[in-house]
């Protein structure tokens, strides 16, 4: 009878995802829209208001939290968007990390065999760094970390201290670099690279950040080789 339970629950886990991601392909959400509508509000409203639209939107629109941290870089700029977008993406990580944990983790545990067991078996074992440098540097979405991680036997009290350290660094990098460009990132296809040239400390810390990609990507392909 749990066997079947285990089954059913992953089958729904896997679906979701899948309605999920599809939904996000072809729903359209006005950029515009939600800034005028948050512009309206008071300062303090505006702020828990677009925390519980990112959480609630972006669970169901995948693709709309590029939409949300674009307009929250507009609206409250780069050090204010940055902590929005943070709380809410630690919000985000403890949904999902629980989600794929309660339908998830009994079918991993009890039906993956041979080599996936064995991946099963490195990845529990990963150590702090890793899940803080996973968080850090843009190599896997936020979404597919926090539901890979619930998948595993990670307790979540290991994983919350490199979502709440690690993700600050990846949501900055990217909240002050949409606030500078601006509007003009969707008709000037020159615009980002022209703003990063004229802001030689961006440009060297952008650099120093792909550099940083790199070498743990480089890392990661050497450790599955050993």
């Amino acid at each position: 009878m749990n066997s079947n339970k285990n089954i059913i629950q992953f089958t729904v886990l896997v679906a979701g995802i899948i309605l999920l991601g599809l939904i996000g392909r072809f729903f359209h959400l006005d950029t515009e829209a939600i800034q005028r509508s948050l512009e309206k509000l008071p300062v303090l409203l505006s702020v828990i208001a677009f925390v519980g639209l990112y959480v609630i939107v972006t669970f169901f629109i995948w693709l709309s939290k590029d939409i949300f941290r674009f307009v929250a870089a507009l609206l409250f700029g780069p050090y204010l968007s940055t902590l929005l977008v943070w709380s809410a993406e630690t919000i985000n990580a403890f949904i999902l990390f629980h989600l794929a944990r309660n339908l998830g983790r009994d079918f991993v545990q009890n039906y993956l065999k041979g080599s996936l067991k064995d991946l099963d078996e490195k990845l529990t074992q990963t150590n702090f760094f890793w899940l803080f440098m996973f968080r850090a540097v843009p190599l896997m979405p936020f979404r597919f970390l926090d539901l890979g991680v619930g998948l595993t036997k990670i307790p979540f009290k290991k994983y919350l201290p490199a979502v709440v350290l690690g993700s600050p660094l990846r949501i900055f990098w990217l909240q002050y670099v949409l606030a500078g460009v601006g509007k003009s990132i969707f008709n000037n296809p020159y615009a980002l690279s022209e703003y990063l040239l004229s802001n030689k400390v961006l440009f060297i810390f952008s650099l120093a950040y792909v550099g940083l990609v790199i070498l743990v990507a480089w890392k990661i392909k050497i450790k599955e080789k050993i």
